[in-house]
């Protein structure tokens, strides 16, 4: 047993699970063993992780975004307490349970209009491998099998596993060493940078020449929506958005919104579609979710996607984990949602953002600085080349601050009850790290 006391470890002990960790736990996107260390977090409060030494850290990151509320959240050790008197799991198959049906209730409720139909899964690359599913689905049932490849735009990430490999960018992306063994789609290129820029009228018209030429093989379209997250933290205008609902409609296509990142008020509206107030035929949900507490995803879709799909040779949604609707999870992400709606989560994104405007002013000027960007509670420095992920997280910790950084970018997406001084740590560590490029 690892012993804690006070909210450190002792030096032994932290270095007998570093040990065991460097060779024997594969982390996220890293080398076995890894070439980088990781550092030991003991607890987490707040918007604060606490070290084995007893350092606290400012997060930064919401734990890849998810950590809306902070953490040790009493409203969420509540609904995970009281659901645990109850039952941690159950199959989903043939079963149904309470926690599962309030949470649908307020997807259904909180989502656009049109969106009635609930599928949860345990992870956001498994919403969207769903979403793929329920599009190719849809098309077979409805007798035409060939509209089985799917148009996106390059600079996407939609997850890793395959179905979602397959349409996030094949060659800037991270995936591009799986290439050969992918399905393939259509891409277009990138939207133009710039969530305020007008849109490009020459861009929109070769989206709807690609669209128009591929339409008689397209399933579905699947987007970001206003933010494209970890193929690049580019922001574009919701025209292009706008643009990509009515190519779907003109030709049949099936919307796929992948709100995993940019969902429950990341970027300023509670959804990203609600920038270009259009409606998905399929929406995916997850990371914040939970509010960070578990694993948990969900995929919703129109009565049409559903029908359709009903109505062909299977008649059934074939997909299925283990962990499906999974109780605990359910429970925390009703709670999750009750919390975010009890506050005023929107005055919370604006006033991170502005701080993060002010804070990062004039960053844009520094000669290793390419880029710097804001909206909502997302604010993104770019660099002119590749960072050194150990040297950024070196100069962010020395500021009091947690941030992972990737490629060119460096990049914050804190907790949304994130104080001022907190984002002024965050924009100080910014501004340090923005200047040693």
């Amino acid at each position: 047993m690892i012993g804690l006391q006070l909210g450190r470890m002792s030096p032994r002990e932290a270095e007998r699970l570093l040990a065991f960790d460097r060779e024997h736990i594969w982390h996220p996107y890293a080398a076995m063993p890894a070439a980088t260390p990781v550092h030991p977090v003991v607890s987490a409060a707040g918007t604060r992780l606490t070290l084995a030494d007893g350092t606290e850290l400012i997060d930064g990151m919401s734990s890849w975004w998810a950590a809306i509320h902070g953490y040790d959240v009493p409203e969420l050790n509540a609904a995970a307490t009281r659901q645990l008197g109850k039952m941690a799991h159950v199959m989903f198959g043939g079963l149904t349970h309470p926690a599962a049906v309030h949470l649908a209730e307020r997807l259904v409720a909180l989502t656009p209009e049109p969106l009635t139909k609930v599928f949860f899964a345990d992870s956001g690359s498994v919403a969207v491998e769903v979403a793929i599913k329920m599009a190719l689905q849809y098309w077979r049932s409805r007798g035409r099998p060939e509209r089985h490849r799917l148009l996106t735009v390059r600079g996407g990430y939609h997850g890793d596993t395959f179905g979602d490999m397959a349409v996030c960018d094949p060659v800037n992306g991270m995936h591009h060493l799986f290439s050969d063994v992918l399905a393939k789609h259509v891409f277009a290129p990138p939207p133009p940078l710039g969530h305020t820029a007008d849109p490009d009228p020459a861009y929109l018209d070769d989206l709807a020449n690609l669209a128009a030429a591929h339409a008689h093989e397209l399933a579905g379209i699947i987007v970001e929506p206003i933010v494209q997250g970890a193929g690049g933290m580019r922001f574009y205008a919701p025209e292009y958005l706008r643009a990509l609902r009515d190519i779907a409609d003109e030709h049949g296509i099936l919307l796929i919104l992948d709100e995993i990142a940019t969902g429950f008020g990341r970027t300023g509206e509670l959804w990203g579609c609600d920038h270009a107030e259009v409606t998905p035929d399929i929406m995916c949900l997850g990371k914040a979710l939970t509010g960070g507490y578990l694993t948990m995803a969900a995929t919703l879709c129109t009565d049409r996607v559903a029908d359709g799909i009903a109505s062909g040779e299977a008649g059934t949604l074939m997909h299925g984990p283990t962990f499906m609707a999974n109780p605990l999870a359910a429970a925390v992400a009703s709670a999750s949602i009750d919390l975010l709606l009890s506050r005023d989560w929107r005055d919370e994104v604006d006033t991170i953002e502005a701080h993060l405007t002010t804070g990062l002013a004039g960053a844009e000027e520094l000669p290793g600085v390419a880029d710097v960007r804001v909206l909502g509670a997302i604010g993104v420095v770019e660099a002119r080349e590749p960072v050194d992920v150990q040297a950024v997280q070196d100069i962010a910790m020395a500021c009091g601050v947690w941030l992972r950084p990737f490629g060119k970018l460096v990049y914050t997406m804190p907790p949304y009850v994130s104080t001022e001084d907190d984002i002024d740590h965050i924009t100080s560590a910014l501004w340090a790290i923005a200047e040693s490029l």
